[in-house]
């Protein structure tokens, strides 16, 4: 498989935290990273295929969440 190469841009603390790891392949664990979040698109991508939700109801859908879990987090604190 023919391989390309691209550019990252880190910033300059990561960097030096980085450097303090030199065993490690720290493109390899790009790469992996990359090839993750890629497998999760493509199944988000396959679940929504014929989902008939719209943007407007994912979003509703989401703010009703995150306010259960407000509520949640609200109440366990209070305890």
């Amino acid at each position: 498989m023919a391989m390309v190469n691209i550019t990252l841009s880190v910033s300059e603390q990561l960097y030096k935290k980085m450097k303090k790891h030199t065993e490690l392949r720290w493109s390899d664990i790009a790469r992996l990273a990359f090839e993750k979040k890629l497998l999760e698109l493509d199944l988000i991508e396959r679940l929504l295929k014929n989902s008939r939700l719209t943007e407007r109801d994912a979003e509703i859908i989401g703010n009703r969440v995150k306010a259960q879990i407000r509520k949640r987090l609200e109440h366990d604190i209070g305890n």
